[in-house]
């Protein structure tokens, strides 16, 4: 079975590990709610998404799962303050998502016209045998 997990730009540019398709990582993963998505990933992708990585805040509290990297999403997407904000946030724009398919995440993407990096997509499968913390 596989998962797909979304990875925040900002969680892998503070402290993330590298890593590519093919390979093997060890991540906390916490239940995502697809919706908290949909702007920036499109509703159909969105849907998809069971889980997120997460190595901040409480996620020490969890033990970590092996996964084996199956395909990745650089995902950009367009933000801009909502009408009527007092709170002058930007915020993804839904509908302006561009997905491009990666073989390795650094935290980092070349930039793209008219849209921002959000972070990756990532599908991947549970990985038994491996001792915890095993990264490849």
């Amino acid at each position: 079975m596989t998962l797909t997990i979304w990875v925040d730009d900002w969680q892998m540019q503070c402290c993330g590990q590298n890593f590519a398709v093919g390979g093997v990582v060890s991540w906390t993963l916490l239940e995502a709610d697809p919706e908290d998505y949909a702007d920036v990933v499109g509703e159909e992708r969105a849907d998809e998404i069971g889980f997120r990585e997460e190595h901040h805040g409480r996620a020490g509290e969890r033990a970590a799962t092996s996964l084996e990297v199956l395909s990745i999403d650089e995902v950009h997407c367009r933000y801009e303050e909502r009408a009527g904000a007092t709170d002058r946030m930007n915020l993804p724009v839904r509908g302006t998502a561009v997905l491009v398919p990666v073989d390795r995440a650094d935290g980092w993407a070349r930039p793209r016209p008219d849209v921002e990096f959000a972070g990756y997509l990532v599908t991947a499968r549970r990985v038994a045998g491996l001792p915890e913390g095993a990264v490849s």
